[in-house]
């Protein structure tokens, strides 16, 4: 940040994802695709490239060949500035021993904040689709002299037990995190919410070293951002909480100001879909004054042929709707739809193939999956769970180059 203090951003990647499978059977949660062209890593590398946090690295484990190839291909900086995004992986720096929680990742990789001497590390999640100005956090987190600076999301106190709760006094002051409380405390100013935390955190440099390095010495901890660092913290006094509905964004509307989602489970996932295809839409990918970047696929536009048609949709470059219908539906790049088939409240991503007379309901499709002639997806729930995955709530999920059957 040109003027202020030097921040370095770390971006934790390394998640599974088991709770999004099987869209992460061959992926990292952070290369998931989704909106159409982007991957789940775009939001946050955005947000911190539009809020001038430039020097970025991002912590990769499992199954990262995809997620590291979109960084490397898609995030290229201006060297001569001094600027980069670019992937770290699991690099057994402390003895032949894979990353054991988020914390230990950064712990492992202390090299990086050494080499860059940053006064201000930004330590963001990597799978969360949101917009937000780190800008404003930062300046908090100065004004506070906090150790550790938490964002902070409120939602009413009965779905705070999903989440790490921060429990705060009036003036934002961290007394505990707890993790999934049963109890979860409500806000000074509004008793029937809670903060959750959004697992964004603006760390002072030597706070984030001494925190990292008594944790590390503890063999009895899990070696986690939310359940051993910011505990820690927490208890020492440290940790202020920014409460994100204050963060203003621009280009935002009223619908969207403060939009997050948690697209941990194959219904979020969904879910967050379905938020980008009304008219108004709940998230707005078209606000150009603080897009979202991803590198877009060098396709021709997408073509509409034989009385094809979309309605309260995202169809992609390349795609062809030739002769179908799609409605409140996400079409990818590259995907097809043939005569006569009809997607309805679907995510198709890029080259699936959708045969004639074929429908698609309520169904995520994966990359380069087939749909022949005639068969259904989605319509029939008892026989699709006998063949598909199909979540808690109803969404059939036809995998990476899986073939539905007839």
């Amino acid at each position: 940040m040109r003027g202020g203090p030097r921040v370095l951003g770390i971006v934790l990647a390394g998640g599974e994802g088991k709770r999004l499978s099987p869209l992460t059977q061959d992926r990292a949660k952070p290369a998931v695709p989704f909106g159409g062209n982007y991957r789940l890593i775009d939001f946050v590398l955005s947000n911190l490239v539009n809020g001038d946090i430039r020097q970025i690295a991002v912590l990769t484990q499992y199954k990262s060949h995809s997620l590291d190839r979109h960084i490397t291909q898609t995030w290229r900086m201006s060297a001569l500035l001094g600027n980069y995004v670019t992937p770290v992986p699991a690099q057994q720096r402390l003895g032949p021993r894979w990353y054991t929680g988020s914390a230990d990742a950064i712990f492992q990789s202390l090299n990086l904040i050494y080499d860059e001497r940053p006064d201000i590390v930004v330590v963001f999640g990597a799978d969360h689709v949101y917009r937000m100005d780190p800008r404003q956090m930062i300046d908090q987190h100065l004004q506070t002299g906090a150790g550790v600076t938490i964002a902070g999301l409120r939602v009413p106190r009965r779905d705070a037990t999903e989440f790490g709760v921060i429990d705060a006094d009036a003036a934002g002051k961290v007394l505990g995190f707890l993790e999934k409380p049963a109890d979860p405390p409500g806000l000074p100013d509004s008793p029937e919410e809670s903060f959750a935390s959004m697992g964004n955190y603006v760390f002072t440099t030597d706070a984030l070293l001494e925190a990292l390095r008594t944790d590390a010495a503890d063999d009895s901890s899990v070696h986690d951002m939310g359940g051993s660092i910011m505990p820690m913290l927490a208890d020492a006094g440290e940790a202020w909480v920014y409460d994100f509905s204050t963060n203003v964004v621009p280009g935002a509307t009223e619908r969207d100001h403060g939009y997050w989602r948690d697209v941990g489970t194959i219904d979020s996932y969904y879910d967050a879909h379905m938020d980008l295809v009304s008219v108004t839409p709940v998230f707005n990918l078209y606000n150009d004054r603080w897009p979202i970047y991803t590198l877009p696929p060098q396709l021709p536009p997408a073509k509409f042929v034989l009385g094809g048609r979309a309605e309260e949709s995202m169809v992609s470059a390349g795609a062809i709707i030739g002769g179908g219908s799609v409605h409140t539906s996400v079409i990818s790049p590259g995907a097809r739809v043939e005569r006569g088939a009809r997607v309805e409240g679907s995510v198709v991503m890029d080259g699936v193939f959708i045969g004639e007379g074929a429908v698609v309901r309520r169904a995520i499709l994966d990359k380069n999956a087939v749909v022949p002639a005639g068969a259904r997806i989605g319509v029939d729930l008892d026989a699709d769970r006998e063949r598909y995955h199909v979540s808690a709530g109803g969404i059939t999920v036809l995998g990476k180059g899986a073939r539905a059957l007839l």
